[in-house]
C-alpha cells in the first residue's frame, strides 16, 4: 500500500510519494507528448450528455480528466455540470458541447469544491455563463486555494495546469433552486455535510435524471472529505426519492440505475463506520485503525489504497467523540 498523507485533515486529494515522485521525474519528460483519450460523451437521457472520467490518479498524461462531467440542453441554453480537473479538460468538454449545439452556455454548475471537478471552469468563462455552486462553496475554495493550486501543478506538470484558475460561483444555493433552459427545469439542492459540506445535486424534472456529484461514486473508491455519519443519512434520505429514473455519478459509469445505484457505496461506509466504531471502544489508535478497518471492502474498489486510508483516518476523527 503506497504511502500516501493529506497535507491538511480537511484537504484534497491524498498524496501518495509514490506517485508525486514519479510526477516529478517524468512531468517535464511527457510535456508535449500527454495524451488523453478521446472525449467522449453519451446521451443517457434525451439532452442529457455525460463524458465518463477515466479511473485514475491525477498524471500529466490525463490532464486531470478523472471525473464525470456533464450538461443538460434545453430550447434556449445549455447547462453544464461540473468541467473536469483542468482548463485542457474544460476546453474538451466544450468542443463536445458545441459538436451537438450551438444554443449558449448559460449555467455551469459545481456539485462541490474537489479540483476534480472545478479546475476546468477557466475553459467556460469567455462563454460568459453564471457560475453557480453551494453557498459554501466560494468559502471553501478561498480557504483551501492556495493548497489546491499547488498540489495540482505538482500532479499535473505545467503544461496540463497551465490556465488554471479558481472561479467561484456567483449564484449561490442555499437549500433549493431552479434554473430554466426554456421549456426544461432543472432544481439544484443544497445538502448538510456529506462527502464534503458544500455539496450540491441537480436534477433534471424533463427526464427523471439526477447528477449527484460525489454523493455517489461508482467503482472508483468513495473519497472522504465531510462526514461520515452525514454521508450515510443523506444517502438513506435520497434512497426514498420515487421521481428518479437514473443518476450520475462524480465517479463511475455515465448513468447509474435507480434505486439500486447507493448500494455499494453505502456498504463501504457502513462497514468503515461499524470497523471505527468497534477499534475505538478497544482502544485502538489511529494509526492501528488506519491500518485495519474496512480492509474486507479492498477487492470491490479502484483506487482503494489512494483513498482509504485517509477515509478511515477521517471517519476515526469524527467518531470518537461521538
Amino acid at each position: 500500500m503506497p504511502m500516501c498523507v493529506a497535507i491538511a485533515r480537511k484537504t484534497w486529494p491524498a498524496f501518495c510519494f509514490p506517485q508525486v515522485v514519479l510526477v516529478i521525474l517524468f512531468s517535464a519528460a511527457l510535456g508535449a507528448q500527454a495524451i488523453t483519450a478521446p472525449y467522449d460523451v453519451r446521451e443517457i437521457a434525451p439532452g442529457v450528455f455525460v463524458h465518463e472520467g477515466r479511473y485514475e490518479l491525477f498524471t500529466p498524461r490525463n490532464f486531470g480528466n478523472v471525473s464525470n462531467t456533464g450538461f443538460i440542453v434545453g430550447r434556449d441554453g445549455v447547462a453544464v455540470i461540473d468541467t473536469g480537473g483542468s482548463p485542457r479538460v474544460g476546453a474538451d468538454l466544450l468542443k463536445a458541447i458545441r459538436a451537438k449545439t450551438d444554443l449558449p452556455i448559460t449555467f455551469v454548475i459545481n456539485t462541490h469544491m474537489h479540483p476534480d471537478h472545478v479546475f476546468g471552469n477557466a475553459a467556460f468563462v469567455d462563454e460568459k455563463p453564471t457560475f453557480v455552486g453551494h453557498r459554501k462553496l466560494p468559502r471553501a475554495l478561498a480557504a483551501r486555494a492556495r493548497r489546491y493550486l499547488k498540489a495540482n501543478e505538482e500532479l499535473l506538470g505545467k503544461e496540463a495546469f497551465d490556465g488554471t484558475q479558481i472561479i467561484a460561483p456567483t449564484l449561490l444555493v442555499g437549500d433549493k433552486l431552479k434554473v430554466d433552459l426554456g421549456d426544461r427545469v432543472l432544481i439544484l439542492e443544497a445538502h448538510k455535510t456529506a462527502h464534503t459540506d458544500n455539496d450540491v445535486t441537480v436534477y433534471d424534472k424533463q427526464t427523471g435524471t439526477l447528477f449527484l456529484g460525489d454523493l455517489l461514486f461508482a467503482k472508483h473508491v468513495p473519497a472522504l472529505d465531510g462526514s461520515i455519519r452525514g454521508w450515510l443519512a443523506l444517502l438513506d434520505q435520497l434512497s426514498q426519492r420515487k421521481d428518479v429514473a437514473r443518476v450520475v455519478p462524480g465517479h463511475g459509469p455515465a448513468s447509474v440505475d435507480w434505486p439500486d445505484a447507493f448500494a455499494a457505496e453505502k456498504r463501504y461506509l457502513a462497514r468503515i463506520a461499524d470497523d471505527v466504531r468497534t477499534f475505538i471502544e478497544q482502544g485502538r489508535t489511529l494509526a492501528q485503525t488506519a491500518k485495519e478497518a474496512g480492509l474486507s471492502e479492498k477487492d470491490a474498489w479502484l483506487l482503494f489504497d489512494a483513498y482509504h486510508a485517509r477515509n478511515v483516518s477521517a471517519a476515526y476523527a469524527e467518531l470518537e467523540w461521538e
